[in-house]
């Protein structure tokens, strides 16, 4: 899990030494619906704060936006005219 997040890669690309990328996504999917990561990070920002570490007001969420052509929404520009393909 901790390879798809530290690459950006797909699950689909995940090295094979890790096992079959399914059963690693199905992992983390399960992980994630039961609560896991939220439970982690809250223990941590609470120990954080147990000693006086936690600055909460310097948190920041990532919102990258990847840009995609055109095209790999099906939509073709042609001559002033937009359409959709499907």
């Amino acid at each position: 899990m901790i390879w798809r997040f530290k690459t950006g890669g797909q699950w689909r690309e995940m090295p094979a030494e890790f096992g079959a990328w399914s059963t690693v996504h199905n992992r983390f999917r399960q992980r994630r619906d039961a609560g896991v990561f939220e439970a982690l990070l809250d223990g941590l920002i609470a120990e954080a704060a147990k000693r006086g570490e936690a600055d909460l007001s310097l948190v920041s969420v990532d919102s990258t936006t990847a840009r995609a052509h055109h095209d790999a929404a099906g939509m073709h520009l042609s001559q002033n005219v937009i359409t959709r393909t499907r």
